[in-house]
């Protein structure tokens, strides 16, 4: 199937008839037939369940099993479009997802079927897959052909995947059936990739990252795939040798969680020859293939595929990239919307001018961006005057037009890859009885992306006890697992303005590197908090120099 397939569902039909390998996972094995067939058939299935009329959207609520590349599948070749369920969602929030993209059918397992329980969803049919019900049911459908509904063309949705910006719920952002065939297709070329490659997943298929980068160039070029059901760094290299993987995706802290596992004499003995992902750094990307012998390519794209960053064999050190072909991308000022100045460096490499270098990265070509779902207020904020797509990210760019990353826009966090509203965790957070106020926001992480950081002011004559905040915390079923403040920060009164708006800003600057106020942290794996002692800040303060982010431990 040549580069210039029109929709998806293409690229899953003529898979039908091949009987090579296609899907591994743990002890089963399915041929590219196999999963096809098993597409069709649900697709079949989705045909009778969508009532006429409704959105034909679904939700996916499961970890990374052989229903989820199926139900993909489906998708696809019936028309319908998938929504991936965080299941580290909880609640009132996960219910939200659920209603606001119209699903009318659910998919889940009996493992996370406790995550719906109270939540109202009239109107949704949930299937447990695990179940004897389930194959019941869609035992009729098996022998069904992989026909492609007469509705699918280039424009179909084919995905609503979630991302969140500063404030409020999380965005459905839209993927064409056309788009994401473009995308698979891309990255074919890009990589090289053949139909004799396996491509691993381990990072969640609710994520835009394991669809489109993973998942859809395999299926676009026939390669095998196997799938993990959760990232594990201690699996990592055990999977990769068991299932011959030649090419993986990640992100977030991936790579350091990979690097800090224990190493091995033998630890180059893999079939891996690429890594492409974000968010590992320029030196930890060099130790991962000093260690393993595998070339990591940084990337940079826009979750709603606004904008993509292309790393070349001439980036230097710390930058992303230059523009992708299809892009005209631009450093702007957000204020005034005139272009950034050039970055300068020192000659230590470091920015001296970044109060006028670094701005919003601005695409003014042609954006593939399909927009929100239900959402024109979040769509006006990413395509203004001219037709331009703001990313709300920082960068700076060199006088040859490389690109550098410089953080997210000053409300967001981003956490292992996963963008936080802090609104939506100091809503959570101002629950403790013993709080008159709170304020969230994020701090640079030493490695990459941040940590979430909350300011407390106590009520009167009440003292900070970091038991039962931590207490109070578990017993919040909303917070979702990124969502607990990594640093807090206890004030006698929260400081604010003259219209007593919270001076975030200043809060951001003083981050855990300044400031007299009583500071407590919870350490990575630890359950409790405790004061943050000097020794523990100066090694902070440390892995930032050792990674070269030492720019960010006092952010202007």
């Amino acid at each position: 199937m040549g580069s210039d397939t029109r929709t998806f569902a293409e690229l899953v039909q003529a898979r039908w008839d091949d009987h090579r390998p296609g899907l591994a996972y743990e002890d089963r094995s399915l041929s590219h037939h196999q999963v096809t067939a098993g597409a069709a058939a649900r697709a079949a299935l989705l045909g009778d369940l969508l009532p006429r009329g409704a959105e034909p959207h679904i939700g996916v609520l499961l970890d990374n099993t052989p229903e989820f590349p199926q139900w993909l599948g489906a998708a696809a070749l019936s028309g319908a479009a998938v929504a991936g369920l965080n299941p580290t969602r909880r609640g009132a929030e996960l219910a939200r997802d659920i209603t606001h993209t119209e699903c009318r059918v659910l998919v889940t397992d009996r493992a996370h079927l406790p995550l719906l329980d109270g939540l109202g969803l009239p109107g949704v049919r949930v299937l447990v897959t695990d179940t004897g019900a389930y194959a019941e049911l869609l035992a009729p459908y098996q022998g069904a052909e992989p026909e492609i509904a007469a509705r699918v063309g280039p424009g179909s949705r084919m995905l609503l995947y979630f991302t969140s910006g500063s404030t409020g719920a999380p965005k459905a952002a839209l993927c064409s059936q056309g788009r994401l065939a473009a995308a698979g297709h891309s990255l074919v070329d890009t990589f090289g990739i053949r139909a004799d490659d396996v491509h691993y997943i381990c990072m969640p298929l609710f994520h835009g990252n394991a669809v489109i980068a993973d998942w859809a160039p395999a299926v676009a070029a026939g390669a095998g795939v196997a799938l993990r059901r959760r990232f594990s760094a201690t699996g990592f290299l055990t999977d990769v040798r068991r299932f011959g993987a030649t090419y993986f995706t990640y992100v977030g802290r991936a790579v350091q969680y990979l690097l800090a596992t224990e190493e091995r004499p033998d630890d180059k003995d893999n079939p891996l020859r690429v890594g492409f992902g974000t968010e590992a750094g320029a030196v930890d990307a060099a130790r991962f293939e000093a260690r393993f012998g595998v070339r990591l390519v940084e990337g940079y794209g826009s979750s709603e595929g606004g904008a993509a960053v292309q790393r070349t064999a001439d980036t230097p050190p710390g930058a992303i990239g230059r523009a992708a072909p299809r892009d005209d991308l631009v450093v702007l000022d957000p204020a005034t919307g005139a272009e950034c100045p050039p970055a300068a460096f020192d000659t230590g490499g470091r920015l001296v001018n970044g109060a006028e270098a670094i701005g919003e990265l601005v695409n003014r070509g042609r954006s593939p961006f399909e927009g929100y779902w239900r959402n024109d207020a979040a769509y006006a904020e990413r395509v203004r005057e001219h037709g331009w797509y703001w990313t709300g990210d920082l960068f700076y760019r060199d006088a040859e037009g490389f690109l550098y990353f410089a953080g997210r826009g000053d409300d967001k966090i981003r956490v292992d890859s996963e963008n936080l509203a802090p609104a939506m965790i100091e809503n959570i957070l101002a629950r403790w009885p013993a709080a008159a106020a709170v304020a969230v926001y994020g701090v640079p992480d030493p490695v990459a992306g941040d940590q979430v950081m909350a300011t407390l002011a106590p009520r009167d004559g009440v003292s900070f006890d970091p038991l039962a905040f931590g207490e109070f915390l578990l017993g919040q079923g909303d917070l979702g697992t990124k969502m607990a403040p990594r640093f807090v920060r206890v004030v006698d009164r929260m400081p604010v303005t003259a219209t007593n708006k919270v001076r975030r800003g200043e809060l951001r600057r003083e981050g855990f590197w300044g400031g007299a106020d009583e500071l407590w942290w919870r350490p990575p794996g630890a359950a409790a908090y405790r004061i943050l002692t000097p020794a523990e800040r100066d090694a902070l303060a440390g892995a930032f120099r050792e990674r070269g982010r030492d720019h960010l431990l006092r952010p202007s």
